[in-house]
């Protein structure tokens, strides 16, 4: 979120208008305050077993701040067809594997126990299915020996960081061509 937030200047198409966290105590809305970004909190867990009210809630300040185009940078709630629909072909996700490959939890590990060379990160649109939107963009790493988890996921977060601001910037200008970083 920081790295999206600190790449809106100058000559970047987008500007942000809201950062919004279901957990009140995210660290990212003190950040994105500092920086003079309005931030909202609807928290989760009074909503336990009913997503549309959760969402509903979640919508009012989204709405209220009028975006264009909603990034999704460590939301890890599903959000329900409705809510998706009601954003459909502007918002975007970015996800710590190689889609199709692994998707939903434990990207990393996953990739390590398959035995592969190499993970990274995609940037997708968001579909009401669970991480299988149009691909906007891939970064790569490779898988190194004596890599856990951890290790890859740090290596794969460096690249998300260089990724996503870069995807977004295309997107907002209207390019929807996937950009692939090695």
């Amino acid at each position: 979120m920081l790295a999206l937030l600190r790449s809106m200047e100058g000559e970047h198409p987008a500007r942000p208008v809201l950062v919004a966290s279901n957990d009140p105590a995210a660290a990212g809305l003190a950040r994105a305050a500092e920086l003079g970004v309005p931030v909202a909190s609807v928290d989760h867990r009074p909503f336990r077993g009913d997503r549309a009210a959760f969402e509903a809630a979640l919508l009012e300040p989204i709405l209220a701040a009028e975006p264009d185009i909603l990034c999704l940078a460590g939301f890890m709630r599903v959000l329900t067809p409705a809510f998706v629909a009601r954003f459909e072909g502007r918002m975007l996700n970015i996800h710590p594997s190689l889609l199709p490959k692994y998707q939903g939890l434990h990207t990393h590990q996953r990739a390590l126990e398959a035995g592969d060379a190499e993970a990274g990160c995609t940037v997708h649109e968001v579909t009401a299915a669970l991480d299988d939107g149009p691909i906007l963009g891939q970064a790569r790493v490779p898988i190194l020996p004596g890599d856990t988890a951890e290790t890859l996921a740090a290596r794969v977060l460096a690249r998300e960081h260089a990724l996503y601001p870069a995807v977004l910037r295309r997107f907002a200008a209207g390019d929807r061509t996937p950009l692939l970083l090695d």
